[in-house]
């Protein structure tokens, strides 16, 4: 079945050029070279991925990705831009993208990194033969996505129900920074452990309830994060 693709992109080459090797993934493109235009049509329609460029007129991308966020939680979002900044990078992703591009980018890894944020929202390994996680007071379902606690269900983000779902399928076991990237993330990303930082305190946010003294995903100093054995 084909996956749904919301392009917007000011370039129209770039965007055509983009629309051509995304159907070669089997993709149905839609674009729009208006930020503003873009957050209405993501809004009145359904994708399975969103591909935002970060400088557009109308509204930026930055601000469509911070909208579509919260109201798209389980949808990936992916960035692209010609700024090479690592501050650019990080606020990108600190403002809920799922994965970050700068142009000029090649069409390889373009679409292995769109395979991979398709493989990654779609399929979720059962652990030990089990999909659903009961964690204390939290209920984890893994083929449904969704995370509730006490019966209330939280809005979790794609990354964030991925890296809740890896530690709390592994209680006990620490995980790295650059592991946590490398499992979550897909690939090497090479200098921004402190992305995982962002996303686990945003994590914490919503399942702790007091972060002075988190009772399910600690820190293990100095190497990184588990979640509590004890729960």
């Amino acid at each position: 079945m084909s996956k749904r693709v919301l392009i917007v992109e000011d370039d129209s080459n770039i965007a055509e050029l983009l629309e051509l090797h995304l159907k070669d993934l089997d993709c149905e493109v839609t674009i729009a070279g208006d930020g503003l235009d873009g957050y209405q049509i993501a809004r009145a329609e359904s994708f399975d991925l969103y591909l935002l460029d970060v400088m557009l007129p109308g509204m930026d991308g930055l601000e469509i990705c911070r909208r579509l966020r919260h109201e798209r939680p389980n949808v990936p979002i992916l960035m692209l831009t010609a700024r090479s900044e690592e501050i650019d990078k990080v606020l990108g992703l600190e403002t809920g993208a799922d994965d970050y591009m700068t142009k000029p980018f090649s069409i390889r890894e373009l679409q292995a990194r769109v395979k991979g944020l398709f493989r990654r929202t779609n399929t979720m390994a059962e652990v030990d033969g089990k999909t659903i996680l009961t964690r204390h007071e939290m209920l984890i379902d893994l083929d449904k996505r969704k995370v509730t606690m006490k019966g209330v269900r939280l809005e979790l983000t794609p990354k964030e129900f991925e890296l809740l779902s890896l530690l709390a399928s592994h209680p006990g076991t620490t995980y790295s920074r650059q592991r946590l990237l490398n499992l979550v993330w897909g690939y090497e990303y090479e200098g921004y452990e402190h992305t995982v930082n962002s996303h686990i305190n945003r994590l914490r946010v919503k399942v702790e309830a007091d972060l002075n003294d988190p009772k399910y995903i600690l820190t293990t100093w100095g190497v990184g994060y588990r979640f509590n054995d004890q729960m």
